[in-house]
C-alpha cells in the first residue's frame, strides 16, 4: 500500500469513530426514577385526635364581689389581702353616725303614729256610742271610722321604715357571707363609698375549679368534652403528677378582644392551692367536618401552595394534593380542607417526590431482639 492510500485510510477510519461517537452522544440513557420507601397513613373517619395542653389558674367555684349596701365614709378595713376569714365576720366598717341618726327619726316616728292611732281608737269608740243614742249621725260616725283606719296603717307604715332603717344601720358594717380567701381588696379608711360598689373579693371555700382559655378553632371540639367525666387532665405547676377532671361549663361566646372561649373544669380539692398555675391536657376526637389533623411532616410546598401526597394502593404511586391548612399545634396540623378520611398520604418523605413516582410502604427493619 501507498503511503497516499494509507494517509486516506486512516482518515476515513477517524471520520467513521468520529460519526459513531457523535451518534453515541444524541441518544442519553433513560434512567428510571428510584422506588422510594415512605411512611403513610390512613386518614380516620373521625379526623383524628386532639391533644392539647393550655396554662390555667386555679380559681374558687364561687367567687363574690362583696359592697355595702349602703353608702358612706369608711372608718376601718379589718381584713388584707389575701387573708382566711369565717363566716359572719366584719370585713370593714362605715360611719354610722347618719344611719343611727335615721334610725332614731324612724324610731320617733313610730311613737308618734302609735299615739295618733290610739287617739283615732278612742275617739272612734266614743262616736260609736254617740250614734247607738242618737247623738249623731251615721255619716260622722263613718268619717271616725276612716280616720281610725287611716292611723293603723299609718302605724304600720312608720313601723316598716324603722325597721328598714334599722337594717341600713347594721349594714354599717360589710360582713362575710362565708368562710373563704380575700383575693381583691379595693377599699381604704377614709374613703366614701356608694351602695352596692364592689370592695371585695372573696373566694369562698369549697371545690376548685381550672379555668382556661381556648382559641375558637378549638372550640366545637372542646365544646363535646363538657359534662364528660374525666375527660381532661390536670397538674399543677411543678408537679408531675396528673389528675383526672370534667369540663364542668365553657363559656357561650368568645371574648371579644382575645377571641377565645373560657373554660372551668372541675378539679375538686384534691390538692390545688387558689391562685396557683396548672396544666390542662386535652385529648378528643375531632370530627372530619371540623378538618382533618395529619403530622407536619406530611405537609410540603409546591408551586407555592400547600400539598399533601396521597398514594394510590392500586398503582403504589403518588400525586400532589392541594390543601388549606389551619391550627398547628406542635407537630400536628389541621387540614380544612383537600384530604377526605380513607385516603393513605405520605407521612416521611415527602420533600423527594415527584408526582406519579413509584414509591413502597416503609418496614421497620426486623431484629433478632424484635423476633424474640
Amino acid at each position: 500500500m501507498t503511503k497516499s492510500r494509507w494517509h486516506k485510510a486512516a482518515s476515513w477510519a477517524l471520520v467513521s469513530a468520529v460519526i459513531l461517537v457523535m451518534a453515541g452522544c444524541g441518544k442519553e440513557p433513560v434512567v428510571e426514577a428510584p422506588v422510594r420507601a415512605v411512611r403513610t397513613q390512613v386518614l380516620a373517619g373521625t379526623g383524628g385526635t386532639l391533644e392539647r395542653d393550655f396554662a390555667a389558674d386555679i380559681r374558687a367555684r364561687t367567687e363574690s364581689k362583696l359592697g355595702f349596701r349602703v353608702g358612706g365614709k369608711v372608718m376601718r378595713r379589718l381584713v388584707e389581702l389575701g387573708q382566711s376569714v369565717r363566716a359572719g365576720q366584719v370585713l370593714a366598717e362605715l360611719d354610722p353616725q347618719d344611719l343611727r341618726l335615721g334610725q332614731d327619726a324612724a324610731r320617733a316616728g313610730v311613737v308618734a303614729a302609735e299615739a295618733n292611732a290610739a287617739q283615732a281608737q278612742a275617739d272612734l269608740k266614743r262616736f260609736t256610742e254617740l250614734r247607738a243614742q242618737g247623738f249623731i249621725s251615721a255619716a260622722e260616725l263613718d268619717r271616725h271610722v276612716t280616720q281610725a283606719k287611716a292611723a293603723e296603717s299609718s302605724l304600720r307604715q312608720a313601723r316598716a321604715q324603722a325597721g328598714v332603717q334599722g337594717n341600713q344601720t347594721a349594714y354599717a358594717d360589710l360582713t362575710a357571707p362565708a368562710s373563704g380567701v380575700i383575693t381583691a381588696v379595693d377599699v381604704e379608711p377614709g374613703q366614701v363609698v356608694s351602695p352596692g360598689l364592689p370592695v371585695f373579693q372573696l373566694a369562698e371555700d369549697g371545690p376548685r375549679d381550672a379555668v382556661f382559655a381556648v382559641p375558637e378553632t378549638l372550640a366545637r371540639s372542646v365544646r363535646s368534652l363538657v359534662g364528660r367525666k374525666d375527660a381532661i387532665q390536670v397538674k399543677p405547676w411543678g408537679s408531675d403528677e396528673w389528675v383526672k377532671a370534667t369540663i364542668r361549663e365553657m363559656a357561650a361566646a368568645a371574648d371579644p378582644i382575645s377571641r377565645t372561649f373560657l373554660v372551668k373544669a372541675d378539679v375538686g380539692r384534691q390538692g390545688f392551692e387558689l391562685g396557683q398555675t396548672a396544666s390542662v391536657k386535652l385529648v378528643g376526637p375531632v370530627h372530619a367536618k371540623d378538618g382533618i389533623r395529619v403530622p407536619l411532616p406530611a405537609v410540603a410546598e409546591r408551586d407555592g401552595k400547600s400539598v399533601v401526597w396521597v398514594l394510590d394502593g392500586k398503582s403504589m404511586t403518588v400525586q400532589p394534593q392541594p390543601v388549606a391548612t389551619g391550627d398547628i399545634t406542635g407537630d400536628v396540623v389541621l387540614i380544612v380542607q383537600g384530604l377526605k378520611p380513607g385516603q393513605e398520604i405520605v407521612t416521611a418523605g415527602a420533600h423527594v417526590l415527584s408526582p406519579g413516582q413509584k414509591v413502597r410502604r416503609y418496614q421497620e427493619p426486623v431484629t433478632p431482639d424484635s423476633k424474640s
